[in-house]
């Protein structure tokens, strides 16, 4: 598969600590890639690093063949990267359907009603008091109603219930696509590996594994997944 993003070398501190050491990955053009890990692994650390939002103290990220280590976080995002945080990504003083107006600046927010009905039901209601999943359907309607390239997510499935986690990653799975590439950040990581083609797994910074999921099974760190 040709790739569509690449770190190499990639180092980042958090004050005395180094949270990654050197990491180097390729990411699949319009596949679903999944990182796993447990807590302090790195993972979100390297999210956030891909969105422009935690400076590399080494290392380059290149995108399309472009070279975005130095690009802030509104540059990548305004160039097709979108990331949705865990349980940060609406606006909760807002309403569900002004939330859904801000995402899809002027476009139609018949796809994200399509694919989560229960947004429908509750349009007038402020998203701070939505359920969990709820806030989760919200957010990620964020990635039906914009021209996303590159979909980053992290800890989709973070407290929610199987049935609403299944859900949520059929819908995302669907985004992947020949022109939308999705990165997934899971602990619990079930649902996602069911979706994913790509899996790497980190610890403490470092990367341990590489290959799919079939392979991850069978892995030594594959025995910690819930």
């Amino acid at each position: 598969m040709p790739i569509t993003l690449s770190v190499d070398g990639l180092r980042v501190r958090h004050g005395p600590i180094e949270a990654l050491h050197g990491v180097d990955l390729d990411f699949p053009a319009g596949a679903v890639t999944a990182l796993v890990g447990r807590n302090g692994s790195g993972r979100s650390t390297l999210l956030d690093t891909l969105a422009g939002l935690v400076r590399p103290t080494a290392g380059t990220i290149t995108w399309n063949g472009v070279d975005i280590t130095a690009w802030p976080a509104d540059r990548r995002a305004r160039a097709g990267l979108t990331l949705i945080p865990e349980r940060g990504g609406v606006f909760a003083g807002l309403s569900v359907a002004d939330n859904l107006r801000l995402f899809a600046d002027g476009r139609d927010v018949a796809p994200a009603l399509t694919a989560f009905p229960v947004l429908a039901d509750r349009r007038r209601q402020r998203a701070g008091t939505l359920s969990g999943g709820e806030q989760q359907m919200l957010a990620v309607s964020r990635a039906l109603l914009t021209p996303a390239k590159l979909l980053l997510l992290d800890e989709l499935s973070q407290g929610l219930a199987p049935r609403v986690a299944a859900h949520l990653y059929d819908v995302v799975a669907g985004l992947a696509t020949a022109e939308r590439t999705v990165i997934l950040v899971e602990q619990h990581t079930g649902e996602a590996l069911r979706r994913a083609e790509v899996v790497y797994a980190l610890s403490r910074g470092t990367v341990t594994f590489r290959g799919d999921p079939t392979e991850y099974e069978t892995h030594p760190d594959g025995a910690h997944r819930t």
